[in-house]
């Protein structure tokens, strides 16, 4: 028989993990480290310094504020209105499929599925045509429009996913109680869906707020410019000056990073509910 191993031996596998584990993040981590300590040496055409800022300038950050800030507020304010867009449509439709019996239901899920599939430069073309006829053509609610295509699909498979698993006798308690669909649906479902809610308003943002595509085809004045077409055009203009390149992807990188953090207390709820259930 062998013998099981001792504490020794999980003590050194656990030690072994630990520093896999450590190399493996210092090793992803690297390229933000050095983003940020690119951001803080002095102005050039190219990155000098150390692997750290002995004598830190901020002069990136200033120029960065004063020729990226209106993009960075275009940015939050496309984010934003695109995860509000595609959660107040989600949502009930996420229910409606999930709790109603309605034919055509798994064809609905099917072609939402399918809609991934379409590449995106497919959509962004079809949508300039419409927005050039609309009207909507550098404008941030053409950009929220056109992000929501992304964010829409999505929330609805998660949100369907989740309210699906919720127990029918929690929704036939509240109705017995004389709830209606909608008190229902707004005082049960949507606190219970607490978690899917903000997974699918996390993802949805970081969709929108990592955006090319749409930006670069759907703006073609600098009267509505979102930050990731401020810094790849501002790379292009400004390559003798990588600090403020740098600073300003550091100051985009600023408000996901912020927002996983705070929410991934929510992420790990989701993920468990959606392993236990």
């Amino acid at each position: 028989m062998k013998r099981a191993p001792g504490r020794r031996g999980r003590r050194s596998t656990r030690w072994a993990s630990t520093v896999v584990g450590t190399l493996l993040l210092a090793l992803m981590l690297l390229p933000v480290y050095w983003m940020v300590n690119a951001s803080l040496q002095p102005a050039g055409s190219r990155v000098r310094g150390g692997w750290f800022p002995h004598d830190p300038d901020f002069g990136g950050y200033a120029t960065a504020l004063r020729d990226q800030g209106p993009n960075l507020v275009t940015s939050l304010v496309v984010s934003l209105g695109s995860v509000a867009l595609s959660l107040s449509l989600a949502a009930p439709a996420a229910y409606a499929l999930a709790r109603f019996r309605l034919r055509g239901t798994r064809l609905v899920l099917l072609g939402v599925l399918v809609t991934q599939a379409v590449p995106g430069i497919v959509v962004a073309n079809s949508l300039y045509g419409v927005y050039n006829d609309l009207g909507l053509l550098n404008s941030r609610l053409g950009l929220v429009l056109a992000d929501s295509t992304a964010g829409v699909p999505f929330a609805l498979l998660v949100l369907h996913a989740f309210m699906r698993s919720i127990p029918g006798e929690i929704i036939e308690a509240a109705r017995v109680d004389g709830a209606g669909p909608l008190r229902v649906f707004r005082s049960v479902v949507l606190p219970l869906s607490r978690n899917a809610l903000i997974t699918s308003a996390v993802f949805t943002f970081l969709f929108t707020w990592g955006d090319l595509l749409f930006a670069l085809t759907l703006t073609t004045t600098d009267t509505v410019r979102p930050v990731t077409l401020g810094v790849y055009q501002y790379l292009g203009a400004h390559t003798d000056r990588w600090n403020a390149v740098m600073a300003t992807a550091v100051l985009a990188s600023v408000p996901a990073a912020v927002l996983l953090v705070l929410a991934q207390r929510h992420l790990a709820g989701a993920a468990t509910e959606g392993a236990l259930r």
